[in-house]
């Protein structure tokens, strides 16, 4: 079918056609009808028994037995195949565009490294004693994955906690999945908030708690959720801890209200090791070598604010405020990584207040984690995971 007979055809169907034209179509039409009530009488004929035939049409005028249904037949799986390999050839051109796009998408400028630097952030400042490296995976279809490991300091070396996955669709993502190789750690462990009237957390009876650590092994190392008698400042907290044999990992800050008035069952803090971010990092050396006409490879070197041990409070501070100011930026992204985050109040209180600590997790010796039993400041204890003797003692 021509285009020019397709054109007269919708002019036609829409009455536009003069008066000549439209006649002329209708006739064109009349014979189209007749062609197709001989085709259908020939194909009812080759259905029927030998020596039957309806007699409309002249035996003269007749093709051959069979010819009309093979051309009706070959003409149906020509389109058939035609069909298929138009809808194949799409697909596979949308597939190989969106592959292209998705890629482009996801490594151009700095959008997966923000989105590692956010989660990872929004899971150690929302989760104690926890931490994830996580990898980008790009897949089809404008999807990537993010996932990673996740790890706690027990004694003296980082174990294995469970495995952390969150998707994403052209930036948006899902809901982080973490699966917990132990329960507990999904949160059941707490800390105690400082009642200002009584100058304990209430008087919640932990004897349970350092019995449990009596009966552990010398061999032993364990995680210890620590809560003080009263709010102490980073550098304050520090010097406190820096005669002890035991490591810190983690402290929880005071935000108000919204630490709870008893018990403080999602706080909020930062890890001893400072989160360093890429506006921290300062370049010692970069270098670029061209490997091809459109392609290169970029190295260079960075270095990261160095810390004391047991010192540097207002730096420690610092970069637990910017870090909740990142999360600030990408609300919806560490949200979906940490669901309970509070940021705005949070940020709020802790930039009038300043920081304020009233809970840490430490890890060390079963021996000298007891030893925190006759310590005035520690006002409860909560034990986390034990692990074998993996220790070795500082200076050593």
């Amino acid at each position: 079918m021509s285009e020019e007979f397709k054109e007269k055809l919708r002019k036609y169907s829409e009455g536009k056609l003069p008066e000549a034209e439209r006649k002329e179509m209708e006739h064109e039409l009349e014979k189209l009808e007749a062609y197709q009530v001989y085709l259908e009488e020939q194909m009812e004929q080759e259905d029927q028994p030998p020596g039957w035939r309806k007699e409309t049409l002249s035996p003269q005028s007749a093709p051959p037995p069979g010819k009309a249904k093979k051309i009706i037949r070959r003409g149906k799986w020509k389109a058939r195949i035609v069909n298929t390999f138009t809808v194949l050839a799409a697909l596979l051109a949308f597939m190989i565009i969106s592959t292209i796009i998705t890629t482009l998408f996801y490594s151009t400028g700095d959008r997966t490294d923000i989105y590692r630097d956010v989660v990872s952030s929004a899971i150690a400042v929302s989760r104690p004693n926890t931490i994830v490296n996580l990898s980008a995976n790009v897949k089809n279809l404008f999807r990537m994955e993010l996932s990673g490991r996740l790890q706690k300091q027990i004694g003296g070396e980082q174990v294995d906690a469970g495995e952390y996955t969150q998707n994403y669709l052209f930036g948006l993502s899902g809901p982080g999945m973490m699966n917990w190789t132990d329960m507990r750690n999904a949160g059941n462990y707490y800390f105690y908030y400082p009642d200002k009237a009584a100058g304990s957390g209430g008087g919640v009876d932990d004897r349970a708690e350092w019995l449990k650590l009596q009966k552990l092994p010398e061999g032993t190392v364990a995680e210890a959720y620590l809560s003080f008698d009263q709010l102490f400042t980073t550098d304050t907290l520090l010097k406190k801890l820096e005669p002890l044999n035991l490591l810190p990992v983690w402290f929880a800050a005071d935000i108000g209200p919204m630490s709870g008035s008893v018990v403080a069952t999602a706080p909020l803090g930062f890890p001893y090791m400072p989160m360093w971010h890429e506006s921290d990092a300062k370049v010692l050396q970069e270098s670029k070598e061209k490997t091809g006409w459109f392609s290169s490879v970029s190295s260079r070197s960075i270095a990261y604010p160095s810390v004391e041990s047991y010192g540097d409070g207002k730096l420690r501070d610092e970069n637990f405020i910017k870090t909740l100011q990142l999360l600030q930026q990408h609300k919806t992204l560490a949200r979906n990584a940490a669901p309970f985050l509070q940021l705005d109040g949070a940020l709020n209180y802790l930039q009038k207040h300043g920081v304020q600590l009233y809970g840490a997790v430490v890890t060390g010796p079963v021996k000298e984690l007891l030893k925190l039993k006759e310590e005035p400041w520690v006002s409860h204890i909560r034990i986390g995971e034990v692990r074998l003797w993996n220790w070795r003692d500082r200076g050593k």
